[in-house]
């Protein structure tokens, strides 16, 4: 696979691999913020704790209107972010909103781009349809906020008075190639590069400098997924992994070099995060093709990934765009395909792809990890705190959010736990 580095990229490897360490301690010191789509981490996981809830449910701070999408809650500096369908001039537009945390107060808003959709998010349960809308969520980053249009416009906007900092146009700049129902990744940042999938020629993965936009390095050919990719540390290795057509990829985040690849080709496309669990990696697609789990060795500076396990299908390990969480063995989330309203959650062994226990009533909801509680959202709007473990499903505590539909992933930070639909959004206390 063929990688370009500019100049400038070049330099900032060279910067980056002798800050690395540093840059992981950093990453651990803003765990209280949720910057970016899954967290502080990327993985849906937080060490932050929640509070047992009062029987009446947790107390709400604000409500504010989150119209269309299902671009889910950052959290960083005081402020909220999130990406709706606004109004210019008579035009329906994307929009970055940027809330003050405290208040629900909006400090301002940023025009993406046209808010055109091809109706690829308007169905839910029979009760609970329509809505769609923005499927990326922004990263947040110092003074900075990045988003990723449907269109596969990057942009890079001042956190404090959402003016343009810089933006890169991947399909006019970079030859990129857009996917049915438009792109719905969010933008990675890791140290000093921001990553975005282009998937035209060159640009299937693209590395840029989050100050000033330089391209850094570009690689790949191969077509987009709807899903947001990962950043870990495999084996000493820091690597992206991101889904492409034919399966999962792993490049190094310095330079772009291919790491090592899963062959897992979708049939339609997939949605949901790879989940990277210890030296396994989890990935899954809709449309039959189901979930699977590949272990990732080193020898020397070669890396391999050699298949677990894969059960076909849509009806057992499968997840739609719902990413799951891991925890100690066992991965928990919500296994479903098209069971809106009442999909079930599960517990899955990532080394066998055993199903230990599966609870209905969730549909295309999402979960987090905080301390020894899982959060989910079902897509009816319902926050859900459960226990992790095998054993069974234990629920601890049930409370009715918000109304309209959430694709969404909850955000936890400074004890305040951030939900959104496809029309409203709230701060709930959970200290």
């Amino acid at each position: 696979m063929k990688t370009y580095h500019s100049p400038e990229g070049n330099r900032t490897a060279w910067l980056v691999t002798l800050g690395l360490g540093a840059m992981l301690l950093t990453s651990k010191l803003t765990a209280a913020d949720w910057p970016a789509y899954r967290g502080p981490f990327g993985n849906g996981i937080t060490t932050e704790t929640l509070a047992p809830w009062a029987a009446a449910g947790p107390k709400q701070i604000w409500k504010v209107p989150t119209p269309r999408g299902f671009s889910s809650f950052s959290v960083a500096g005081g402020r909220v972010y999130t990406q709706v369908v606004g109004d210019r001039q008579g035009n329906a537009v994307e929009q970055l909103l940027a809330l003050d945390a405290a208040s629900g107060k909006e400090l301002w808003r940023f025009d993406i781009g046209p808010a055109t959709y091809d109706r690829g998010g308007d169905d839910g349960a029979p009760d609970n349809r329509g809505g769609d809308g923005p499927r990326s969520t922004p990263a947040v980053s110092g003074n900075r906020v990045y988003v990723y249009s449907q269109d596969l416009v990057l942009s890079c906007v001042d956190a404090a008075t959402g003016k343009s900092i810089w933006t890169k146009d991947i399909l006019k700049e970079f030859q990129g190639r857009n996917i049915g129902w438009r792109s719905a990744m969010s933008p990675v940042v890791d140290g000093d590069f921001v990553f975005v999938a282009g998937g035209g020629q060159g640009s299937s993965m693209l590395a840029f400098n989050k100050n000033t936009g330089q391209l850094l390095w570009k690689t790949g050919s191969e077509r987009i997924t709807h899903a947001t990719p990962v950043i870990a540390t495999i084996h000493g290795v820091r690597q992206i992994i991101y889904f492409m057509q034919s399966g999962l990829v792993a490049v190094s985040v310095v330079d772009g070099r291919e790491l090592w690849r899963f062959p897992y080709r979708f049939n339609v496309s997939t949605a949901s995060s790879p989940v990277v669990c210890d030296d396994i990696v989890y990935c899954s697609a809709g449309y039959g093709v189901g979930g699977g789990a590949c272990r990732i060795t080193k020898e020397g500076n070669q890396f391999k990934a050699t298949p677990l396990w894969q059960i076909p299908g849509d009806t057992k390990v499968a997840n739609h765009w719902s990413t799951p969480v891991y925890k100690d063995g066992y991965l928990y989330g919500m296994f479903s395909f098209k069971q809106y309203g009442r999909g079930p959650m599960k517990c899955v062994d990532v080394k066998t792809g055993e199903i230990k226990w599966e609870k209905p009533g969730f549909g295309a909801g999402h979960i987090i990890l905080a301390g020894d509680k899982l959060v989910a959202l079902a897509d009816d709007g319902h926050v859900v705190l459960v226990s992790p473990s095998p054993e069974g499903y234990k629920e601890l505590a049930r409370y009715k959010a918000v109304t309209g539909k959430c694709w969404t992933t909850p955000a936890l930070s400074n004890g305040r736990l951030y939900v959104r639909s496809t029309v409203e959004g709230v701060c709930l206390d959970v200290k």
